[in-house]
């Protein structure tokens, strides 16, 4: 007979409910604050459903009416230093945060409103309705709120894609050796997102200071709990991870606001992260001024029930029975909100005296300005200024013949030597001798603190890394093992780390490097072997670096550690074991962003090419005796391109030829021809050409890999084409 033991969780796991005791010694103070962050909050958002109403509400308007008690009750319990982001549906946690900041002693709700307050309110409601004076310029409206100072790090319209990076402010505070913490709210749809799991798992394994607050108000859109997970108790998830996990009536704020004080005393105390679930409820659809029982996915009568219990009443009837306050200073309260909002409304918009007497629209002075478009989508590389540039042909130090790989490890050595805030982290990074190609070769035993092997959850250490730059206080450089690893992270990657900048008003720098390889040819197959700098170039956001020397190694990766803005670092295991001069010393110049390296000057072709098919270029060129000029782009993506070199080249030649080993349907040199064409269509003798690999991924069989990826041979045919296409008949035989 089989032996059976019961297994019990690692961690705590508590559902905590108040008594008349608590709210009999609750302090006067917090509940005069909770009340007015509440009654704040449901006057900002009845404004803003009043507003989606009429149409001027440009997107969506995700209203947390009914789910104050969440925001304020595990809000107002934190400091200034502490810092939180949330959803898509983020308006109460982002105005209490911002209100906690402008008064850190809690606010009077018998006193009026002061003009920092107002001023909140006006900012906030324009930012949702996309107008300049917004934290973001408008640019990020209701579902983009950020406002770095008060700590309020970002909403976020991806659904769990705020929670890695809430994770990196985390880190942030706990190796800065501060008892700050970070708190991410997201509600029951996220919960059962691969990122928001893996950054659980994240986080209880490096025990870093971050609450996961759960609003489970029932639905996702029109989706019900029950008919989207077994366990509809969601703190449950926590026990997998060993968090310690508080579960509460999220429609009682004091008994969030002592759940929260519970969690906050754990995270402070440096025992990992926590996961707070409040049950709450909103009480109008997924967006917009009408409830969820007019698109028939819930009763009316569910809907009076849950409203039955409001957190505001609730509040107000247990201040009213402790007489601290009177129905008719409850009333005063609601007055001065609704005032605020109605002055906030007169500045922001204007009333029509024609065609539609008495209709509100938008004052047109305020919108944003459409040159402000692009602003802020990168910065403007000042903090390269001072900085020594050089080129191999000009260098004056020592070079030596090195390994290409050993100069990829020492360059990152010198950089963290020198500065204290890189943190490198991966997949193995911290083991192998240098992690699976030795691109980290000692760097665990020179700076333990600082190089971290993480779990397989790319997108949980690439959002943390990507809330580390946001943060500021380090600079992150992530590995991808293989770019394919990339688009198992793509949310990440894309919709966070390169748009967080612009989507937030450009007020903030995001800087980060994430290093990866391309691995054509090493027989790891389709899954493995993908180029991304096609995908990436489309992207916006990034800067792309791509060196095919040991030299412009080490000047390339030493100005995307400076940069402000996020790099792809892409290197070619072709390369790896390369030999190339370099320095053995001095590793401390530059290769400015922007600077492409001409390596054959010719005058019948132009060639343009980076990473391993630089090589592979001047080989085929040799070979033909074609009189080829063979461009190293070394920056590629579209701000860094360096587009004097290509046109003083393409004038001369009036030729082009795009030679890349990726497939073709991810073609970088699908979108560079097309630029190229329309800059410089007047200078060319016939059309862009190019070298790509096929359309297939490579494959595991050696022969169906060396077919689907280009080399030599198929560069020696692409110049003979472009020659024959230029009217040379005997082109074939050169």
């Amino acid at each position: 007979m089989t032996l059976r033991t019961t297994l019990t969780p690692a961690s705590e796991w508590v559902q905590l409910s108040t008594t008349d005791k608590d709210w009999a010694q609750a302090d006067q103070a917090l509940l005069g604050s909770l009340l007015s962050h509440m009654l704040i909050i449901r006057g900002f958002e009845e404004c803003v459903l009043e507003l989606a109403g009429e149409g001027l509400v440009h997107g969506p308007a995700h209203s947390s009416i009914g789910q104050e008690g969440g925001a304020a009750g595990s809000i107002v319990g934190l400091t200034a230093a502490d810092q939180v982001n949330g959803s898509h549906r983020g308006h109460h946690q982002f105005l209490s945060k911002a209100l906690g900041y402008l008064a850190p002693k809690g606010l009077d709700p018998k006193a009026p409103l002061s003009v920092d307050v107002q001023s909140l309110l006006q900012r906030t409601l324009a930012e949702i309705l996309g107008l300049d004076q917004g934290f973001c310029h408008g640019r990020g409206g209701s579902m983009h709120l950020q406002w770095v100072e008060a700590g309020a790090l970002g909403t976020n319209a991806i659904v769990g894609g705020g929670v890695p990076l809430a994770a990196g402010a985390a880190f942030a505070h706990k190796h800065s050796g501060t008892d700050a913490v970070a708190v991410t709210y997201f509600g029951d749809g996220a919960v059962n997102i691969g990122s928001v799991l893996e950054t659980m798992n994240l986080a209880a394994a490096w025990k870093l200071p971050l609450c996961f607050f759960i609003e489970n108000n029932g639905y996702a859109v029109s989706t019900n709990i029950d008919e989207s997970t077994a366990e509809t108790r969601l703190s449950a998830r926590g026990l997998a991870f060993n968090i310690a996990s508080w579960k509460v009536d999220g429609m009682d704020p004091l008994a969030v606001h002592l759940a929260m004080q519970e969690a906050l005393a754990h995270l402070r105390a440096g025992k990992g992260p926590a996961i707070v679930e409040a049950d709450v409820y909103r009480y109008f659809h997924q967006n917009g001024p009408f409830p969820g029982s007019a698109f028939g996915y819930r009763s009316k009568e569910e809907e009076q029930q849950w409203r039955a219990r409001d957190p505001i009443n609730l509040l107000a009837a247990k201040m009213q029975e402790r007489k601290l306050i009177s129905a008719d200073e409850v009333a005063a309260l609601r007055e001065r909100v609704a005032a605020a909002m109605k002055l906030a409304c007169q500045q922001l918009l204007q009333t029509e005296s024609s065609g539609t007497p008495g209709k509100r629209s938008i004052r047109p002075e305020l919108w944003p300005s459409p040159d402000f478009r692009d602003v802020g989508l990168r910065g403007d590389l000042s903090e390269l200024q001072g900085m020594r540039p050089e080129e191999e042909s000009s260098f004056s130090g020592k070079l030596e013949p090195r390994k290409f790989i050993d100069v990829v490890a020492d360059v990152m050595t010198r950089r963290m030597e020198t500065d204290s805030s890189i943190v490198v982290m991966g997949e193995d990074v911290h083991r192998l001798k240098g992690g699976t190609n030795g691109a980290t070769r000692g760097l665990r035993d020179r700076f333990p603190e600082r190089v971290l092997g993480t779990p397989i959850s790319e997108n949980a250490f690439a959002g943390l890394g990507g809330g580390m730059a946001m943060d500021g206080r380090f600079k992150p450089v992530i590995e991808f093992m293989y770019p394919d690893f990339m688009w198992v992270a793509a949310d990440q990657v894309f919709n966070q780390i390169g748009k967080a900048r612009h989507m937030f008003g450009g007020g903030f720098e995001m800087p980060l490097v994430l290093r990866t390889k391309i691995a054509k040819g090493t027989g790891y197959g389709s899954q493995h072997s993908m180029d991304p700098v096609g995908i990436f170039a489309t992207s916006p956001g990034w800067r792309i670096a791509a060196a095919s020397t040991p030299f412009d190694y080490v000047g390339l990766m030493n100005s995307a550690l400076a940069c402000k803005d996020p790099v792809l670092v892409i290197e070619h295991v072709d390369l790896y074991n390369s030999t190339g001069a370099a320095p053995v010393e001095d590793l401390d110049y530059i290769i400015p962003v922007g600077k492409a390296a001409v390596r054959r000057k010719g005058r019948e072709l132009t060639v343009l090419t980076y990473l391993s098919m630089v090589n592979h270029s001047m080989e085929a060129v040799d070979q033909t005796g074609i009189d080829a000029e063979v461009i190293d782009l070394r920056w590629l993506d579209r701000a860094s391109l360096d587009w004097d070199t290509i046109a003083t080249s393409i004038k001369k030649t009036n030729n082009v030829l795009i030679v890349e080993q990726g497939a073709r349907g991810t073609s970088y040199g699908a979108w560079l021809a097309d630029e190229i064409q329309r800059r410089y269509f007047d200078w060319l003798d016939q059309p862009v050409q190019r070298v790509t690999g096929a359309e297939a991924s490579p494959s595991i069989s050696k022969v169906l890999e060396r077919a689907a990826c280009a080399r030599t041979e198929e560069v020696v045919d692409g110049l003979r084409q472009v020659m024959r296409d230029k009217g040379l008949t005997n082109a074939g035989s050169i």
